[in-house]
């Protein structure tokens, strides 16, 4: 049974992730609080294996109260946000500070939005709980060789439940001539644009959201907009990007699976394919692909992984050539691509 702590303002969406939640046997609403003065008391008194949390509560500072949670008294967090500019914001913060995933509130994402709800408590209670950065990684460039020169590759990553410190973690490392890079993560539709523009100001290369026929080249990283299409590359002298609507892969739109396909087709063995934590196997068959098409691959490996999901598939289909931890990838990138490696 997976015991559960609602936060919330209001008494309204209280009662509508209460109800959401009890329809499911496994899982049991044990409180629910205003407020973060509640909360605490609460989390101190119940325990609770899972905690959902509004972080645009009026009277509090939703964020500075989950990396006390996280500081302190680490449980996994959902959040159960706004899909607006600043609720995009803010809840990426939050996945910063260590929360599990994020949930979108139904009056603003349709009658559908907590289908997913409990299904990812009941993944947030197995997950591991780890400490965020409470920030955006600075970029150090201290994982770049000196004498670091692309040597013609393209670099896909996939990702998704703690991706977004995966991600940062990863491109803040690589240098502002990087091999030309395809990211699919999975996240809603209106966080896409807030994370490239996060990672923009985070990293030395420059990062945006995917748009329908933008070139490929070294030091340009392309996130894939989240719901709308899948990230496709297309080319043969020039690789782009392409972004093709239709219905979910593997779950997803965009699914990590057909940005690999593509890849694997277009650039074969000058790819290097790198699969991160998320639930799911999204990816897997993909990363198979690439390396039969000869790419190098790479995967999480579980002890840095929040979710050991995509990467365990992936490795057990024989797709990953090596398990690295999170904080050692993206040298492991600078190496494979680096055309002065070995002299």
């Amino acid at each position: 049974m997976v015991r559960v702590l609602v936060v919330d303002d209001s008494a309204t969406m209280r009662g509508i992730i209460t109800a959401t939640l009890r329809r499911e046997p496994s899982i049991e609403v044990v409180g629910q609080s205003a407020n973060a003065a509640q909360a605490r008391e609460a989390i101190k008194a119940l325990n609770p294996d899972v905690v959902t949390l509004d972080i645009q509560m009026p009277g509090m500072n939703g964020l500075e109260f989950l990396e006390k949670i996280m500081r302190l008294r680490p449980v996994p967090v959902v959040v159960v946000s706004t899909l607006t500019s600043r609720g995009a914001d803010a809840t990426l913060q939050a996945l910063e500070l260590g929360a599990y995933d994020c949930v979108a509130k139904p009056c603003l994402a349709g009658p559908h939005a907590f289908d997913k709800l409990a299904s990812t408590v009941q993944a947030a209670a197995r997950a591991r709980v780890r400490q965020g950065t409470g920030r955006l990684a600075t970029p150090s460039g201290s994982s770049a060789p000196s004498c670091y020169r692309p040597d013609g590759r393209l670099l896909a990553i996939g990702s998704s439940t703690g991706g977004v410190e995966a991600l940062l973690t990863i491109l803040s490392q690589l240098p502002v001539n990087c091999p030309p890079t395809v990211v699919t993560q999975h996240m809603p539709e209106a966080f896409t644009r807030s994370f490239a523009e996060r990672l923009n100001r985070t990293c030395q290369a420059e990062v945006s959201e995917a748009t329908d026929g933008a070139a490929l080249a070294p030091g340009t990283i392309y996130l894939a907009p989240g719901g709308l299409a899948h990230l496709q590359v297309a080319g043969t002298q020039t690789l782009r990007c392409r972004l093709r609507k239709g219905d979910p892969v593997s779950g997803h739109m965009p699914s990590v699976d057909v940005l690999f396909a593509s890849v694997a087709r277009t650039a074969g063995p000058r790819a290097v394919g790198v699969i991160l934590t998320g639930m799911g196997r999204d990816g897997a068959e993909g990363l198979l692909a690439m390396r039969q098409a000869g790419a190098s691959t790479l995967g999480q490996d579980e002890a840095s992984c929040v979710v050991y999901g995509m990467p365990k598939v992936a490795f057990e289909l024989q797709a990953v050539q090596k398990q690295v931890r999170l904080d050692g990838i993206a040298a492991e990138i600078l190496r494979i691509t680096n055309s002065q490696r070995g002299t």
